[in-house]
């Protein structure tokens, strides 16, 4: 159940060699988030893969709050890419 992240990397990527920029990193989040959902709904007694769960939606807000506010072209195209709402 491991993510794919070269391929993350790969469709998200701005340049060759960016690895590192939010839309990348809010992409690889987004995957792992959707994996851990599934395994919190199965295992509903297992907290503390909860709460590595909760810090990753955090994260993912956070590093979405800052393309917002640094270029909304961006942030609506990535929501879109990813099917989140907002």
């Amino acid at each position: 159940m491991n993510i794919d992240k070269q391929e993350v990397i790969n469709q998200f990527a701005e340049k060759t060699g960016d690895t590192g920029s939010s839309k990348v990193q809010i992409a690889i989040l987004t995957k792992k988030i959707e994996i851990l959902t599934k395994h919190v709904q199965k295992f509903k007694k297992d907290n503390s893969s909860r709460r590595g769960l909760l810090l990753m939606i955090e994260r993912r807000r956070k590093l979405l709050s800052y393309i917002k506010r640094k270029n909304l072209n961006s942030y609506s195209e990535i929501l879109a890419k990813l099917g989140l709402r907002k």
